[in-house]
């Protein structure tokens, strides 16, 4: 048996520490008066603007034509939007002996997320998997979690989610649907300056995404709501968000291999059916949540670099497995070709 060995260096994601930075920043400075509403204004405007270049980046054909593989992808959205919320519906068991309301509704809003694009692109490359297949496994759940992480919020968080209505409805399809809806009708006049500026427009996220944090904690130190978070409490939605990620990858290995799938299969379905992507989760978090933002993000903030961390150490061990050597990684032919470089350009500057 090949031992498990520890990567050179663990994979700290910089940008979770841009986001603890506006964390700090907006527990000294918080918004207040004025500069409150210009920061929520700003905020909105920020979110339109992100779902929109997720519209203007995301190739449809490339999601649609993975179909083809569709008992794959079927797979990866069922982990994602079945098995994920119901391990986050078993943890309501936890309140209040371990977690408060909030950061359980911040754990639940954190199983409802849709998977990732780049780093399960990233960890399928490194462990020799299906990289096609994970990019369009990736693709296509964030194309259905624009729509089923809405419903499925407003389904099992009901009102204490920040109180939906038809109201909070509307708000939901205007700053998260249209806009991407809008990217896409666009993406064929605007897809290739995207691409040619994807750096720059990188830049400009995740900027976005640190202005939606700002605005979020700075709502939250002015209500007072981290006075309701202990450093036990903290503690012990680490060791919840451990397990929830322990059992996922179990599942999505091993189940993968009850259904049949070959290795490089089994490697797409384990890292695109394990992951909870940060950008779309943030802006949906704010949207959804209102003033109570702050508290559900954070669950998801510490969930995304532990599955980073995890996922580089069996990513490692998957790159040595005697069975790599013997089964050649080549996609399957049922996948849209193409080369995985070029597919994942599509998705540069998204923090997944």
């Amino acid at each position: 048996m090949t031992r498990l060995r520890r990567p050179s260096r663990l994979p700290i994601d910089p940008y979770i520490l841009l986001l603890l930075g506006t964390v700090g920043l907006a527990a000294l400075l918080p918004a207040r008066g004025a500069a409150a509403h210009m920061a929520s204004g700003a905020s909105t405007a920020a979110i339109a603007f992100l779902f929109f270049l997720y519209g203007a980046r995301l190739s449809t054909r490339e999601a649609l034509d993975g179909l083809r593989h569709w008992r794959l992808h079927v797979t990866v959205l069922a982990c994602t939007f079945v098995v994920f919320p119901a391990l986050g519906l078993a943890a309501r068991g936890l309140v209040p002996a371990l977690l408060t309301q909030p950061l359980y509704e911040g754990l639940l809003f954190l199983t409802l997320v849709p998977s990732t694009i780049q780093s399960s692109i990233a960890f399928t490359s490194i462990a020799r998997g299906n990289v096609p297949a994970a990019i369009c496994a990736g693709s296509f759940s964030s194309l259905v979690g624009i729509v089923f992480t809405p419903l499925l919020a407003a389904g099992l968080l009901g009102s204490s989610g920040g109180g939906f209505s038809a109201h909070s409805l509307v708000t939901i399809v205007l700053q998260l649907l249209v806009p991407f809806v809008a990217g896409q009708v666009l993406r064929r006049w605007i897809g290739a300056f995207v691409a040619r500026h994807k750096k720059i427009l990188g830049l400009v996220d995740r900027g976005s995404i640190l202005l939606v944090v700002y605005a979020a904690f700075s709502e939250g130190m002015v209500r007072g709501i981290w006075h309701q978070v202990s450093a036990a409490r903290l503690g012990a939605l680490l060791a919840v968000e451990a397990v929830v990620l322990a059992v996922m990858l179990i599942l999505t290995w091993y189940g993968a291999r009850a259904l049949g799938f070959g290795r490089a299969d089994r490697i797409a379905v384990q890292f695109a059916g394990s992951k909870k992507s940060l950008a779309s989760g943030l802006p949906m978090a704010s949207v959804l949540f209102g003033a109570h933002a702050s508290l559900a993000v954070l669950p998801l903030m510490l969930f995304h670099q532990m599955q980073l961390m995890v996922c580089a150490v069996i990513a490692k061990r998957r790159s040595h497995d005697p069975e790599a050597q013997r089964e050649a990684p080549a996609p399957d032919p049922a996948d849209p070709p193409g080369p995985p470089r070029a597919a994942a350009a599509d998705t540069a500057g998204r923090p997944g």
